[in-house]
């Protein structure tokens, strides 16, 4: 396997993984970045560059990472928080009076960030050029009456997230959440992260499309139990609900799907502009002052909901917009946030050991929470550390 990059020294257990993930779990392009104290240690890259071509993956190719994106947004309404400008228990209603209709009065903004709004599901799910549209999919959550009392129990908002969160701060700033990453965080930080691909990067961006590989282990599997297996397959679940809020899903590989900003599926990335941007959030960072404070950190990853998800049919733990370290996403210690994209793409920051991570694919699996690859890749950097 011929893999591009750089490992620093005692990292090289990372690139051996790295390695595995093509020879026997199926990879067909992916990229792999690690930070310590904001330092680079591991930069890693091969395959090709589509999941059905032939060029070769570059320094500088990215993938859509799909739900990792949701982590990525959730750090537009912390810095918000932290500016003055959001404040994370005041009625959703409050910013967005449109909102507060059939029943959503008390829906809060912490209850955004930690799934416990209640509207995983669209009544009248979206087309996909309904779903492009940033009009649309606000209009359609503020129409929805919510599925349980808000604030009592939590399941993930799988799509639902992205139109609630986009809102918010189109209320708040007059920008939608990717203008206003562009301009207050990738942009300044020169980060290969785009939530709205510009016309000038699609060059960069590979084809995705689903792979198969050896069975994976831990977090929600391609063979599940059958509680989970029924869930997907029942019409009227919550979970199948959840995710066919846009019906038909998109073609992820249309150039407009790339170009529209989707806070909860979106986000087009390089590996190191998904480690970056956690380097970013818990240390400085290639000269760059970090974003979040401490107090923001202990906001992101305080366990605000977990047990048993109405949506995922699994035990979730989340902070304030990431997914908390546990069995169903094994990060790298109990004090690590970040989030996984649904068959493959994981990003995420550990404040204790410094470390940032970002793995990005072109190839897709069954996997919803925990991709073996990036689980992997995950134990070798904990096996670097002896931790």
């Amino acid at each position: 396997m011929d893999v591009g990059g750089t490992v620093a020294e005692g990292f090289e257990p990372v690139r051996d993984a790295f390695v595995r993930n093509f020879e026997t779990l199926g990879d067909r392009g992916a990229a792999v970045a690690v930070y310590r104290d904001g330092h680079k240690v591991v930069d890693l890259w091969g395959g090709t560059k589509d999941v059905d071509g032939t060029a070769p993956w570059e320094r500088g190719t990215a993938q859509v990472v799909r739900s990792a994106t949701k982590g990525v947004a959730a750090a537009v309404l912390l810095l918000l928080h932290q500016r003055g400008q959001l404040d994370l228990d005041a009625p959703v209603g409050h910013y967005w009076p449109e909102f507060k209709a059939r029943g959503k009065e008390r829906v809060l903004v912490r209850h955004v960030l930690n799934h416990r709004a209640g509207l995983p599901v669209l009544d009248r799910p979206l087309t996909p050029q309904d779903a492009l549209d940033p009009l649309k999919g606000p209009e359609a959550v503020a129409a929805q009456a919510p599925v349980w009392e808000p604030g009592t129990d939590h399941g993930y908002h799988a799509l639902t997230y992205g139109w609630l969160l986009d809102e918010i701060v189109r209320r708040v700033t007059g920008q939608g959440a990717g203008a206003w990453l562009a301009s207050q965080v990738t942009g300044p930080l020169g980060l290969d992260l785009w939530l709205g691909l510009p016309e000038s990067e699609a060059g960069r961006v590979g084809r995705v499309g689903r792979v198969e590989g050896a069975e994976p282990t831990g977090g929600l599997r391609a063979r599940p139990k059958r509680s989970v297996t029924e869930a997907y397959e029942d019409p009227a679940s919550l979970t199948r609900r959840a995710f066919a809020a846009i019906s038909p899903f998109p073609d992820q590989n249309d150039p407009a799907y790339r170009a529209s900003a989707l806070p909860a599926t979106n986000a087009m990335a390089t590996a190191d502009g998904l480690a970056r941007f956690y380097a970013a959030l818990i240390g400085d960072t290639d000269g760059a002052a970090r974003l979040f404070t401490p107090q923001t950190v202990e906001l992101a990853r305080a366990e605000e909901s977990a047990g048993p998800d109405r949506v995922l049919v699994v035990g979730t733990r989340f902070g304030l917009g990431y997914m908390l370290h546990g069995s169903a996403s094994p990060f790298l210690t109990p004090g690590s946030f970040g989030h996984p994209g649904r068959g493959g793409a994981l990003g995420f920051a550990d404040p204790e050991t410094g470390i940032a991570f970002g793995y990005v694919t072109n190839g897709f699996r069954k996997t919803v929470t925990a991709d073996p690859r990036a689980q992997g890749l995950v134990r070798a950097v904990r096996g670097v550390l002896s931790l």
